[in-house]
Parts: structure tokens; C-alpha cells; sequence
């Protein structure tokens, strides 16, 4: 099975992610553990980084759905993009459909906080530049639909295809979140 934990940035899918892993029903794969190692080679959004982000992610999903491995996978996904929508319909084929897709929700000034915290530091060394971050996070927040709230988006159809869960993590601790999507796993299963 593929999890899917979406959100803006700094909504708290890594940390969301490590609670779930932790639980022993899932591996972590986080959409960073692909990116820092391009980072200083290629830099960001470069025509190599992007191709090589892609390769790697794809094939990590391949393997991990021909093993039979659960895995949470957490991204950022702007939803009006049809090239989003796409690589995320390709990863759904990938584990021939046993997805489930949780989104994760928090107003700006929360992740805006968020993006300042020793974990994400600590694991995110791109993001350890606080000025360009905390830029990246408002930037994000107005270019692209980061929430499922307006249907009419490019992943709309995917997202009504599949189990689909929205949290607002504002006031919910990472362990909580965890406990809410295993909870609503158990009855959607």
C-alpha cells in the first residue's frame, strides 16, 4: 500500500510521516530523502535535478510496491498542476491502485512556524537558509492550490477515485495526526 501524505510546505507530512512509520505498519519515504542528496551537485530545479528526482522517486515506489512494502510517501503536490496530477496518477498505478491519500492542512502562520523548527532543520538542510524558506512557503502558498477545498483542481477526479482523508493539523500533535490515519485506515480498509 502507498500513503500519501500531502500538504503545503510546513504542514508537517515528514513529521506526520516518522509518527506513522513508527507505529510499525509503514516505511518512511519523505520527498526530501530524494532532493538534499541533488541539492549541492545540481541545484534546485535544475533540468538534471528534476530528472534525476523523478528517476529516483519512481523507482523507489517500484521497488518498495514489488516487495510488498507499505510506504508513506509525503510530497508536496500543487493540485491545479496537470504535470502533478500526472506523476501522481503514475505512482497510483504503481501499486495498481492500493493508495490511500491523507491531507494535511494548516493555516500560514502555523507553517510559517513550522518551517523554523529544530526537526525540519535538522532534516532538511535546503531549508536551513530561514529567509529563502520562509519566502518559498508564502510564495508556494499563492502560485499554486496546496488544498483539495476547491474540487474543480487537476487532481480532483484522483482524489475521488481514492480514499481520501483531510487534517487540520493546527492544533493536532504529529503522534495525533498518526493516530487519526490509522484509525480511519482500519475503517476504510
Amino acid at each position: 500500500m502507498l500513503l500519501v501524505v500531502f500538504g503545503p510546505p510546513a504542514v508537517g507530512k515528514m513529521t506526520v510521516g516518522r509518527a506513522l512509520a513508527e507505529s510499525g505498519r509503514f516505511r518512511l519515504f519523505h520527498n526530501h530523502m530524494t532532493i538534499e542528496p541533488l541539492l549541492e551537485t545540481f541545484g534546485f530545479g535544475t533540468p538534471p535535478f528534476n530528472t534525476l528526482n523523478s528517476e529516483f522517486r519512481r523507482r523507489v515506489l517500484e521497488e518498495a510496491a514489488v516487495h510488498g512494502i507499505d510506504l508513506v510517501f509525503t510530497v508536496v503536490w500543487a493540485l491545479d498542476s496537470e504535470d502533478d496530477h500526472a506523476v501522481m496518477a503514475s505512482y497510483v498505478e504503481i501499486f495498481d491502485g492500493d493508495v490511500a491519500f491523507v491531507e494535511l492542512r494548516a493555516d500560514l502562520d502555523t507553517r510559517l512556524a513550522r518551517n523554523r523548527t529544530e526537526a525540519r532543520l535538522a532534516h532538511k538542510a535546503s531549508k536551513r537558509d530561514l529567509d529563502w524558506s520562509d519566502a518559498n512557503v508564502r510564495d508556494m502558498e499563492g502560485q499554486w492550490a496546496m488544498t483539495s477545498a476547491d474540487d474543480t483542481h487537476a487532481a480532483a477526479d484522483l482524489l475521488a477515485r481514492h480514499r481520501h482523508l483531510v487534517l487540520e493539523t493546527t492544533d493536532l500533535s504529529a503522534h495525533d495526526c498518526a493516530a487519526r490515519v490509522l484509525a480511519w485506515l482500519d475503517q476504510v480498509t
